[in-house]
C-alpha cells in the first residue's frame, strides 16, 4: 500500500508483506542543521528479511535518515523501534552492536591487511590475551563459504578486486549478528558481472531473514533485487510501497516532485531565445568515457545556445562536464572546438581556450569564503592584469565596479569579504570571474542550487541574455522547469550514456522523464505536450 503523504500507519506496510511485525520503524523523525531542516517528519518501515529500496535525489534526506538510524547523528524530534523495543544508537558502534551494519560506497576495510584481519576487525576473538588467529580464520572461512566466496584468508585484501573487497565487507557484518544490512550505493564501482554476485550475496542475506535496506540511484537495479521502496524528497518521505505496483517513470516524477500527466508551465526566469535559430557549433563531443561513470556520452552546443544535461543522481552530468573543463581526464572519445581536435589536460587549457566553469558546490570548490568579492572575481582573469607579476589595479577595479553593477550584486562594496553575501550574491560573483574572462562557452551546474526564489529568476534571466549575446551554454539542472524553460536542447544521460537528445519542441516534463527512467523519450507524446 502506498503513503503519498509523508504519513505512516506503523507497520502496516511492512505486515501487509510478511504477516509479522517491522523489524524497523522510524517515525516522524526530524533533523535540523544550523536552523535548515534535513528532515521533517520523515518515516521508513522495514520489514524482517525483506530487501528496501531507499532512493531521492541530492538532498532528499537519505543519509540524514540512515545516520540518525546508526547513530552518527542524533534526531530532534521522532520515534525508533528496532526489533519491537524502542531504539536510538548513541554511536556507530552501538548500532552495531543492536544488529544494524551498514556497507558505505567507500569501502571501510583495510586493504593492507588480510581478508581475515578485515573480517574480525573490532571483535578479534583472543586467547590467553594473545590474538587467537586460529580461531579467527576459521570465523573469516566460514563466513566466506556461507556466501559461496572462495578466497584466501590470510591474503592482503587490496590484491583482491573491489567487487571481491565489498563481499569481504558483507562477510564483516554478518559476523556481527547482524539484523539489518545498510548497502550505500554498493555497484557504484561495480561491473555486471559483479553486480549480479552482489546480488546473489543479498538473496542469500533475505533467504536467511536479514533484511536490506539498498540505496542506489540505478533504477533497473531496484526492480532487479528490491522488494518495496520508500522515496524521499526535500527532506520528507513522500511515497512507500511495493516496486512491483510502480512503474519507473513513476519512480522518477515522484522522486522529482512532478505530476506525470501535467503541461509544461512557466515557473522559471527563462524567456523564449531572442534568436530561435542558434549559431554555428562551438563545442561537439561525442562517445566520452572515464571508464566509470561517464560510459559513451555525446552532446553538442551552439554558438548562442543554452544545452542542458539532465539526468538523475549518478547519471554523469557533473562528470561529463568536468571533462569538458579538463578537470577529469577523458579515457576515450573525441572533442572539438570550432571544429578543432579539443582535449584539454587540466583546467587551465581550457580557460585558456575560453571555457568558463561554475561548479555545482559553490562554498568548497567555487568561492575562498575570506577573500574579497574582487579578489573571488578576478581569480581566474589574475594572470591577464599583470605584467612582471603586477597587478594592474586600475583594471581590475574598473572590472570588478562593473560586474556588481550589471549583474546587480548587493554589496557593501567590492572590498567585502564573500562569504557575507547570500547565496545568490554569491553566484552572481561567480558568474561575474568566468564572464569577466570573455568566454566562449560557459559551463554552469547547477547554476540556481540552494538560493532564494528571486534570485534564482535573476540569475536565469541573466544565463538567457548571455546566450542572446552568442555565448555559448552548457547547464546541468536538477530542476526540470530549468531544464524544459531554460534549454534549447535537452541532452538526457541515464547511467552515464546519452539516451535522448531533445530539441526545444519535443522537450516537455514527460519527454525529459521518461528518458531518464526508461532510457528513451516519448516524442510524438513530448511534442503534444509543448
Amino acid at each position: 500500500m502506498f503513503h503519498h503523504d509523508g504519513r505512516t500507519l506503523v507497520g502496516e506496510a511492512a505486515m501487509n508483506q510478511s504477516g509479522t511485525a517491522p523489524l524497523l520503524t522510524m517515525q516522524r523523525i526530524s533533523k535540523q542543521f544550523g536552523g535548515t531542516a534535513a528532515l521533517t517528519d520523515a518515516s521508513l518501515e522495514i520489514a524482517p528479511g525483506e530487501v528496501h529500496a531507499l532512493i531521492g535525489q541530492n538532498g532528499a534526506g537519505k543519509s540524514t535518515m540512515i545516520k540518525i538510524l546508526t547513530g552518527y547523528h542524533r534526531k530532534d524530534a521522532g520515534e525508533i523501534n528496532f526489533a519491537g523495543r524502542p531504539f536510538e544508537a548513541t554511536s556507530p558502534k552501538a548500532a552495531q552492536a543492536a544488529g544494524i551494519s551498514t556497507i558505505y560506497q567507500e569501502i571501510n576495510l583495510v586493504p593492507m591487511r588480510s581478508v581475515t584481519e578485515n573480517i574480525c576487525l573490532g571483535r578479534e576473538k583472543r586467547r590467553f590475551g594473545f590474538l587467537d588467529w586460529p580461531a579467527m580464520r576459521r570465523e573469516a572461512q566460514g563466513l566466506l563459504q556461507r556466501f559461496g566466496i572462495d578466497l584466501d584468508p590470510d591474503r592482503p585484501l587490496a590484491d583482491y578486486a573491489t567487487a571481491t573487497q565489498q563481499m569481504v565487507a558483507i562477510a564483516r557484518a554478518i559476523g556481527f549478528d547482524v539484523r539489518l544490512v545498510i548497502m550505500d550505493e554498493p555497484t557504484s564501482s561495480l561491473d555486471s558481472r559483479e553486480v549480479e554476485l552482489l546480488f546473489g550475496v543479498i538473496r542469500q542475506l533475505k533467504a536467511e531473514g536479514i533484511s536490506v535496506v539498498f540505496v542506489s540511484h540505478k533504477l533497473d537495479e531496484l526492480y532487479e533485487v528490491c522488494d518495496r521502496v520508500t522515496i524521499m524528497r526535500d527532506g520528507r518521505t513522500v511515497q512507500t510501497g511495493a516496486l512491483s505496483g510502480l512503474t519507473k517513470l513513476g519512480l522518477v516524477s515522484t522522486m522529482l516532485g512532478r505530476d506525470v500527466a501535467r503541461r509544461d508551465g512557466h515557473a522559471t526566469g527563462f524567456g523564449l531565445p531572442a534568436n530561435p535559430a542558434p549559431g554555428e557549433t562551438l563545442f561537439d563531443a561525442q562517445g566520452l568515457s572515464d571508464g566509470a561513470a561517464v560510459r559513451d556520452v555525446s552532446l553538442s552546443v551552439r554558438k548562442g545556445e543554452i544545452a542542458a544535461l539532465a539526468g538523475l543522481l549518478g547519471a554523469g552530468r557533473t562528470e561529463t562536464a568536468r571533462m569538458v573543463f579538463g578537470a577529469r581526464r577523458a579515457a576515450s572519445g573525441n572533442m572539438t572546438l570550432e571544429g578543432r581536435s579539443f582535449s584539454p589536460a587540466k583546467p587551465v587549457d581550457a580557460i585558456a581556450e575560453g571555457i568558463g566553469f561554475c561548479t555545482e558546490d559553490r562554498k568548497t570548490e567555487g568561492i575562498v569564503p575570506d577573500m574579497s568579492i574582487a579578489e573571488n572575481m578576478m581569480l581566474a582573469l589574475m594572470p591577464r592584469l599583470s605584467r612582471m607579476g603586477v597587478v594592474d589595479r586600475a583594471a581590475q577595479e574598473a572590472l570588478v565596479a562593473r560586474f556588481i553593477s550589471q549583474l546587480g550584486i548587493k554589496c557593501t562594496g567590492p572590498d567585502q569579504r564573500i562569504r557575507e553575501l547570500s547565496g545568490g550574491n554569491q553566484q552572481k560573483v561567480l558568474l561575474g570571474r568566468w564572464l569577466a574572462m570573455d568566454p566562449r562557452l560557459l559551463i554552469l551546474d547547477e547554476p540556481t542550487r540552494g538560493i532564494d526564489v528571486g534570485a534564482k529568476d535573476e540569475i536565469q534571466r541573466m544565463i538567457r541574455e548571455l546566450a542572446d549575446k552568442g555565448l555559448a551554454v552548457l547547464m546541468i539542472s536538477s530542476e526540470l522547469e530549468e531544464v524544459v524553460e531554460g534549454a534549447d536542447r535537452v541532452f538526457v544521460l541515464r547511467d552515464g550514456i546519452s539516451v535522448a537528445d531533445l530539441t526545444r519542441g519535443e522537450a516537455s516534463e514527460n519527454a525529459v522523464m521518461a528518458a531518464m527512467a526508461e532510457g528513451k523519450a516519448p516524442m510524438a507524446e513530448g511534442a503534444a505536450h509543448v
